[in-house]
This record gives C-alpha cells, structure tokens and sequence, in this order.
C-alpha cells in the first residue's frame, strides 16, 4: 500500500512505500523508498498519512531496478607470487560504483 509521508530532506509531502518498521522509546520510526523520488528515508510515525482516492492510481515516476545476474568482482592481489586476479566479490567496491554512475550519466 502507498503512503503519504512528509520527507525532512525535501521539506514536502511524497508517496511512498513502507519497508520497515522500528519501534522506539518515542514511537515508530518507518523505512521508506520515495517512490516518485527513488529516494530512501526514515519517517516518524506522526508524519505518515494514508493515500486517498485517485492520488493512488497515479503511477509511479521511480521504480527499484536491479541488474540482472550481475555480481560484484574484485582484483584479489597476492603479495607473496606477485600476481593478480579477478574474482568474485561480497560487495561492489566504491570504484565500481562510481564508474558505472558515470555510464549511465
């Protein structure tokens, strides 16, 4: 279901969808993804509003992608019989982030 959620960063009122939920000693803090901002905030629980009518029907300027069957690699260094590999990797490193944000710019 699609809320309506005021986001601090951008000072306005956005759709979103609720992702998680966490329980605090002050209330409820709720994980969302802005879905017409492709942005990820956290909400406090006072600042959250059910959507009304048609506003629910209007879709969606973001949509939460990923590339398929593609998996992070590293360049594995060893020291000792000085040679160098490409394998796989947990995690995608900061370099090939940033390189593939610049592709698609």
């Amino acid at each position: 279901q699609v809320y309506v959620v005021f986001s601090e960063e951008l000072q306005c009122w956005c759709r979103a969808l609720v992702e998680s939920v966490r329980h605090q000693a002050d209330g409820c803090q709720f994980g969302c993804f802005l879905v017409d901002y492709a942005k990820y905030c956290s909400v406090a629980s006072e600042n959250i509003r059910v959507l009304a009518g048609p506003f629910a029907k209007i879709p969606y300027r973001a949509k939460k992608c990923r590339l398929y069957c593609t998996k992070p690699l590293t360049l594995h260094i060893d020291y000792c019989e000085d040679t160098a590999k490409i394998g796989p990797a947990k995690r995608w490193d900061t370099a090939a982030i940033q390189h593939f944000r610049k592709l698609l710019e």
